[in-house]
């Protein structure tokens, strides 16, 4: 029977879908032509301090992005400034990193207390904040209803480095464990897929623009495909020690697993003695809208590890994996380790930040923006048929399939003040900060209508 709390979530979600759509289509057609052809934020020319600013410093700076030549320097909320003194709207929030938004005057209090006290001291000698950065994780974690089943937590400094340890917990454990051995090794991931940048967690990335200026990569990793469970059937075996899979494909094109595909692939796990890893870097801490993805999966498909990163420090460097009990035993001192990883200023932040994402009410509320997003991008998708395929997301994470690359939209976005970024292919990809309000929704909504307009 659904709660009266629930039925309070809905009737609000959908009161707020009902007014913006009134506020997004009340826009006239004149309004909407002028800021179609109206470009608010050129890009700098050359001889604006941000273009000095590059001139200065580019020259040192190894460049591994491609990016335009704005600067930003401050931020507030789901707003960012630039050098020139322009606002942008950021459906980006550092590629869901921001959670809290930016310039969190709580977190930046925080920061500068312990800075002043202390910042690091290595995992030699134990701190105040690591223990209680982990208690933290894992009993909000069960008061949640997701993974039950976990006890311990390692803390790093990324998400490619929680993947890392991932990887190397299940290796030990598929040499360690009663039917295992030196055979039991490889590790299987699914297409499109992005697991990190280094060698090891680049080896779970099958993406060939991404794997081949470094091969020959890690042997043992094997491909299967997301959602096909007769691909899982065909791949995972007796020599598989784990899988590691996106209970939601970010950098792939926002696509979510079936409830049905996990529920195989948890059984098939079970079968031949592997673990099941799922990455919730990108859709963990209440980007779905539950305080990690996988809640919304059956409780007999739940995972043996859990890694997270991004919006657990709201931009402070931290990332984590979440273990079993039972891989918990095999990790032995000296096994792996972490100079940075759990230092008392990452931990603290964590522990201010994680804490705040994962009440209940401010899970609710991002419940609530999400059914704005919908409406909002099924709108676009019913005006611009020919060229919005496909609308897929679950909470503030949203994915706007286009019949064209969408570079051009993006560009077309920032010129008018909105910042979103790809994904996979052709999809706009947005993933706002969680904090951002209904009205900023729209406002950006109504950017993203110009801007594919503009494109026309």
């Amino acid at each position: 029977m659904m709660s009266a709390i629930s039925r309070n979530i809905i009737r609000a979600a959908l009161s707020a879908r009902s007014s913006v759509s009134l506020r997004y289509n009340s826009t006239s057609a004149a309004t909407q032509a002028v800021h179609q052809n109206s470009i608010t934020h050129p890009d700098p020319t050359e001889s604006s301090a941000s273009a000095q600013h590059l001139r200065d410093f580019e020259p040192y700076v190894l460049t591994t992005y491609a990016r335009p030549g704005l600067v930003l320097t401050s931020g507030k909320g789901a707003y960012l400034h630039d050098l020139e003194g322009r606002s942008y709207l950021d459906f980006n929030s550092g590629i869901a990193v921001n959670g809290l938004g930016n310039g969190d005057e709580e977190l930046a209090d925080i920061l500068k207390q312990q800075a002043l006290q202390i910042i690091h001291t290595s995992n030699l000698y134990y701190n105040e904040w690591t223990g209680q950065l982990c208690k933290l994780i894992v009993e909000q974690t069960h008061a949640s209803g997701a993974f039950q089943a976990a006890k311990k937590v390692f803390l790093a400094n990324s998400g490619s480095e929680a993947n890392e340890a991932a990887i190397k917990f299940a290796r030990k454990y598929g040499k360690s464990v009663k039917g295992g051995g030196d055979h039991k090794y490889e590790i299987v991931s699914f297409k499109n897929s992005f697991h990190g940048r280094t060698l090891g967690s680049l080896s779970a990335t099958p993406n060939e623009k991404y794997q081949k200026p470094f091969q020959p990569l890690v042997p043992g990793f094997k491909v299967a495909t997301y959602n096909d469970i007769e691909s899982v059937y065909a791949t995972v075996n007796e020599n598989t020690c784990a899988v590691i899979i996106e209970p939601i494909q970010g950098e792939g094109g926002v696509y979510t697993a079936t409830e049905e595909f996990i529920v195989a692939l948890r059984k098939k796990c079970n079968e031949v003695g592997a673990l099941l890893i799922f990455d919730e870097i990108q859709s963990g801490v209440g980007r779905s809208g539950n305080l990690w993805a996988h809640a919304a999966f059956p409780q007999e498909a739940q995972p043996d590890i859990l890694t997270m990163a991004k919006a657990l420090g709201n931009g402070i460097p931290i990332g984590a994996a979440m273990v079993t009990q039972e891989v918990a035993e095999i990790i032995k001192p000296g096994d792996h380790g972490t100079t940075f990883g759990g230092n008392p200023l990452a931990s603290r932040a964590a522990h201010h930040v994680f804490g705040k994402i994962a009440n209940q009410e401010f899970l609710n509320r991002v419940k609530q923006k999400a059914e704005i997003f919908r409406a909002g991008l099924e709108t676009l998708k019913e005006k611009y048929p020919s060229v919005v395929i496909e609308v897929r997301g679950t909470g503030l994470i949203w994915g706007l399939q286009l019949s064209f690359d969408p570079s051009k939209v993006v560009d077309a976005a920032r010129l008018r003040g909105l910042l979103v970024i790809t994904a996979g292919h052709n999809t706009v990809r947005i993933v706002p900060p969680l904090v951002i309000t209904e009205d900023e929704i729209s406002e950006g909504l109504s950017i993203l209508d110009n801007a594919i307009a503009s494109t026309l």
